[in-house]
């Protein structure tokens, strides 16, 4: 019987406009032979028109793939209320394991804290069934395993298809991070009039730094990354 591995990445983690994107895929091993000679990388290293052709092959290859999307609200509000980003994250993960878990699947998670063995904890803590499956959290997996690879190429897909939606309705906001002027001009000049839109994650320290009125409740997002 073939080892089947599961890849799980993300997209958008530090943009300050629009949702993050987390992906699993499930592959066999003849399927991450093909789909690495196809193209699938780290989608940071590929271009768009490339990330959408090989998203495509990916969804028709696969053994199986789930998203799942964390809206700048749902973070806001997890943030607010004392979850870290590490652990919302590693909460949606969960999600993904537990849908598409089967006994015996190898599972690696392209880890986002500093410590991977304490993350795996909070992230095991939420799987369903962590007794049937191999679950390996380790740094740059989008680059090391195909499996992964192809996560990211699925998460960074669905995170700019996304940020178009919002460009067709609010206008050029650029990519969503704090450091693209596109997204700095257009917090400046948007962002007080769509503070109730939804589409800004408020606990960002560049949204506090422009509008320090607009959220009452200090959090921990800029520590997180020392919890653990």
């Amino acid at each position: 019987m073939q080892t089947l591995t599961l890849g799980i990445d993300d997209a958008g983690r530090g943009p300050l406009i629009g949702p993050m994107v987390l992906a699993g895929v499930i592959l066999s091993p003849e399927q991450e032979k093909m789909l690495k000679s196809e193209g699938v990388a780290d989608s940071k290293a590929l271009t768009h028109p490339m990330r959408v052709r090989l998203s495509d092959l990916i969804r028709e290859n696969s053994e199986g793939n789930h998203l799942e999307l964390l809206t700048p609200e749902e973070i806001d509000n997890a943030l607010t209320t004392g979850t870290n980003l590490n652990t919302l994250e590693a909460q949606a993960m969960a999600k993904i394991i537990n849908a598409l878990t089967r006994p015996g699947l190898h599972v690696v998670v392209d880890c986002p804290s500093v410590n991977t063995v304490a993350w795996r904890k909070v992230l095991i803590s939420y799987v369903k069934k962590p007794e049937i499956l191999d679950i390996k959290c380790e740094h740059k997996a989008d680059v090391n395993h195909v499996s992964a690879s192809a996560a990211s190429i699925l998460a960074k897909v669905r995170r700019e298809e996304e940020v178009d939606k919002l460009k067709k309705q609010y206008g050029n906001m650029g990519s969503g991070y704090p450091s693209d002027p596109f997204t700095k001009e257009f917090l400046k000049t948007r962002g007080k009039e769509l503070v109730d839109s939804g589409i800004f994650r408020k606990t960002w320290a560049t949204w506090k730094a422009i509008f320090p009125d607009s959220q009452e409740v200090e959090t921990n997002n800029d520590k997180q990354q020392k919890l653990f």
